[in-house]
């Protein structure tokens, strides 16, 4: 798999329209989970794009420091639930780290994580903050790389 990272306005439409759907897919229909995606955040954030065979089958969308969370952070971590026994969401996860480390300078990350997902996040360094919450009808945790 290939990782692209690009701004908003460098995505073209087939690639934000691809991002939209294989978020739905997951977040939305996978889940299901009825939440508003659309966010207006994603003109904000940097889009760390898996491509193999020339298909968006993961994604996350990372901010610097101060725009979402004091540190940086990390959201909407998808990947395609036909490609997940390759094991691509370790993959996605050390790019999106990568990515933060080259553009913001920073190793420190926030995210809001499903708990469900806490040991696949505790396996790229990040630890438990506080106490779980719902979010959009999933119980969440909010993590932190230092």
């Amino acid at each position: 798999m290939e990782f692209l990272v690009k701004e908003f306005y460098q995505l073209s439409l087939d690639e934000l329209y691809r991002i939209l759907q294989l978020r739905s897919e997951i977040f939305v229909v996978e889940q299901d989970c009825v939440y508003q995606d659309l966010d207006f955040k994603d003109q904000h954030a940097l889009h760390v794009i898996g491509i193999k065979k020339n298909q968006i089958i993961a994604y996350t969308r990372i901010f610097k420091p101060g725009e979402y969370y004091k540190e940086a952070s990390i959201g909407r971590v998808v990947v395609d639930e036909k490609e997940r026994k390759f094991g691509y969401g370790h993959d996605l996860m050390k790019a999106s780290i990568k990515t933060i480390l080259e553009k913001f300078n920073t190793t420190e990350i926030t995210i809001s994580a499903q708990v469900y997902l806490k040991k696949f996040y505790e396996s790229h360094g990040f630890k438990k903050v506080g106490d779980e919450y719902l979010e959009d009808g999933i119980q969440h945790v909010e993590m932190i790389k230092k």
